[in-house]
């Protein structure tokens, strides 16, 4: 399993003109072979900072999503929301234990 955490800061409003697109990537994506878990959403504490969070049931999942048109369509389109900077991770998800919930 492979866990991916990250974020992008927009200017002033650049997150809300980013909405849609944002939006059409998270269906687009959560329909893809191999996605656990896809989420894009809207710091609380910072109003023009996106959150990113997904798991991917492998390696190669999510190598094929890095390769998906809707997501090099979304790429393409954060010039135009005012991106101020960005940063992406992921990590093995080897280590699974539930905290909360169920």
């Amino acid at each position: 399993m492979i866990i991916v955490e990250g974020w992008i800061r927009f200017a002033p409003g650049g997150l809300d003109k980013a909405r849609a697109a944002a939006a059409n990537l998270v269906a687009a994506t959560r329909q893809e072979a191999g996605c656990i878990s896809y989420t894009l959403s809207a710091d609380l504490a910072e109003p023009d900072l996106l959150r990113i969070a997904e798991i991917w049931e492998s390696e190669a999942a999510m190598q094929a999503h890095a390769s998906a048109p809707h997501l090099a369509e979304f790429a393409g389109a954060l010039r135009d929301f005012g991106v101020q900077g960005l940063n992406v991770k992921a990590y093995s998800g080897e280590f699974f234990r539930q905290l909360m919930g169920g």
